[in-house]
């Protein structure tokens, strides 16, 4: 349990500063990462790729925050 906020917080982390040049706090880097870890695995499955080991799964969840902040900032604009 502890691993996974770990990898949720990192992911949330760098998806911030891929999207927006810095983190989001936190809790919200956590948040972040945990709903993309969630969407990562679901598109990475459809492509039939496990990721494998700490660096697949924060990959994943990385890529799934990445969609996440993108489809939140399209929203946001309109």
């Amino acid at each position: 349990m502890i691993w996974f906020l770990v990898i949720g917080g990192v992911a949330g982390w760098l998806a911030g500063l891929i999207m927006k040049g810095r983190g989001f706090g936190i809790l919200a880097n956590v948040g972040i990462g945990i709903v993309g870890s969630f969407i990562g695995g679901i598109i990475f499955g459809l492509l039939q790729l496990a990721p494998r080991g700490a660096i697949g799964e924060l990959v994943t969840a990385t890529v799934g925050a990445v969609l996440l902040l993108a489809i939140v900032n399209k929203i946001k604009q309109g």
